[in-house]
């Protein structure tokens, strides 16, 4: 019997993006669903994940598994026979884990607080980002991917932010001075076919973090 895999997405979601590179890395077929999160939250999407209530949630064979890293750690136990998306060595698997973790708690919520804010009330956010990428720069070292010759769990944790970063320059006023990360991210662009497919386009992030900060008052 043929695995039945169903995402519950939102097309500009960084976080679903994730899920849809290890999906296409592990070439598994999926029916992709896509979700109205401000007006009009399914009620699949309300039974598969009632906790938080959010995307993405990968429902396989009827059981769901919901927030991205450990969606993207479940498709790598699960389809094993094809692109490791983790590497065997449990120190590597550890630091891997580690890296990810950094990019939601150091990159995404950095960045999250600075560009809900007004203009000027985040400089410290600005350099704390700037700051964090040169971390992830400093682990990248002289490796063509955060996993080494080949793209993987770092890689699928941090590129979906690649096309937010231009939204975070024009918002924040800065330039994010970091030419290692976009030297890697230009590499993924070019080298991986399933993240050129599923990048989001820059400026359809800027335009809907610009309506969203609207919304909230803050622009």
């Amino acid at each position: 019997m043929a695995d039945e895999v169903v995402l519950l997405d939102y097309i500009l979601s960084t976080f679903g993006i994730r899920v849809r590179i290890a999906l296409a890395e592990k070439g598994i077929e999926y029916e992709y669903k896509e979700q109205d999160l401000v007006n009009n939250k399914s009620a699949l999407l309300l039974e598969m994940n009632p906790i938080y209530k959010k995307i993405p949630v990968l429902i396989h064979n009827g059981k769901p598994i919901c927030e991205s890293l450990i969606i993207v750690e479940y498709i790598d136990e699960v389809w094993k026979d094809k692109a490791p998306l983790l590497p065997t060595d449990p120190y590597e698997r550890a630091q891997a884990r580690f890296w990810a973790k950094f990019v939601d708690e150091k990159v995404h919520t950095i960045a999250r607080r600075m560009w809900l804010g007004k203009e000027g009330e985040h400089e410290a956010e600005k350099k704390e980002l700037i700051e964090n990428l040169k971390h992830m720069a400093d682990f990248l070292g002289d490796k063509p991917y955060f996993g080494g010759e080949k793209f993987g769990f770092v890689d699928i944790a941090l590129i979906p932010f690649y096309k937010w970063f231009y939204m975070y320059e024009k918002i924040g006023n800065f330039k994010l001075d970091c030419p290692k990360i976009i030297e890697w991210a230009e590499r993924c662009l070019k080298n991986v076919e399933s993240v050129s497919k599923f990048l989001s386009d820059e400026n359809d992030v800027y335009d809907l973090i610009k309506m969203h900060r609207k919304k909230i008052g803050v622009d």
